[in-house]
């Protein structure tokens, strides 16, 4: 097993992430397409069960590279990451499905501003409404409902936390923080909600770990949320697990997990890319709250 991330990793894998998108939009190469030999939903890949296993192997998941989150639309007619190899750019790609197969789009940068915003809404586009406006917002997430879970966060020393704000008759209202249910540890990021609000995930570094773990907290029936619970050793290992998603259609959870490795030189580098699981795993954790 790989060392753990100590927080200096952590803060330079949180920002290198966080930046992805940004640096892919500006230094793609111009578009190149191919065709994928594999038909069938999720790139054709037999579905995992109850334990993670990483996605598409050789065609998103590498070895010899670094991959991003997975991102799907919401119609699951389109999925996009970012690949970054060792002394390159790192790349857009957009792997489109249409009659039953999958075409590989590598996006240029004029191109990628647009795809960025389909799979991806940026903060930008939330501080349009006046009560996001002032506030240092790093990355939210939305339910049907239009309720908008985001989070603040200070990368020097990973203080921060998540709050919420309701869309009522049309206007947002004034945005409530979360409470220490939720708002336990520090690194609190990468927020998911529940298309219904039924639950939330995050990943957050509790106290006396130095790399994150996914989290989950459950509704209850007085509308409060319960106390964080730990997602399980089949999903958190010793390594960084974060970005939870479960996939439009509701059948899996999409996460990332990755290490940071040190080259003979003393330098040092980041592997990982995308797993997937059963989204059942989540029904798994109720009875825990």
């Amino acid at each position: 097993m790989s060392k753990p991330l100590q927080p200096q990793s952590a803060i330079a894998l949180t920002l290198l992430l966080m930046t992805s998108t940004a640096a892919a939009a500006q230094n793609s190469p111009s578009s190149t397409t191919k065709l994928l030999s594999v038909t069938g939903p999720y790139l054709g890949q037999t579905p995992p069960g109850l334990t993670p296993k990483p996605f598409a192997p050789g065609l998103v998941s590498t070895e010899q590279t670094l991959e991003s989150e997975v991102l799907f639309l919401p119609d699951m007619s389109a999925l996009s990451f970012t690949r970054y190899e060792k002394g390159a750019y790192p790349d857009l790609y957009v792997i489109k499905h249409h009659n039953n197969q999958w075409h590989q789009h590598l996006v240029s940068a004029e191109a990628a501003k647009t795809y960025n915003a389909q799979f991806s809404p940026s903060v930008e586009t939330l501080k349009q409404h006046v009560v996001f406006k002032d506030i240092p917002v790093v990355g939210y997430t939305t339910s049907s409902a239009g309720t908008q879970f985001f989070y603040e966060l200070d990368l020097k020393d990973g203080s921060g936390h998540m709050s919420y704000s309701r869309l009522i008759d049309g206007q947002y209202e004034t945005p409530i923080k979360m409470s220490d249910a939720v708002n336990q540890g520090k690194y609190i990021a990468h927020p998911f909600v529940a298309p219904d609000e039924s639950y939330l995930m995050w990943d957050a570094e509790k106290e006396g770990e130095s790399t994150p773990d996914i989290y989950i907290s459950f509704k209850q029936k007085d509308g409060s949320w319960g106390k964080a619970i730990n997602m399980g050793d089949k999903i958190n290992t010793p390594l960084y697990e974060q970005r939870p998603k479960v996939t439009p259609d509701g059948k899996y959870l999409f996460f990332w997990k990755g290490d940071v490795k040190t080259n003979a030189d003393g330098s040092r580098y980041v592997v990982g890319g995308p797993h997937w699981v059963d989204a059942k795993i989540i029904d798994t954790l109720r009875s825990k709250q």
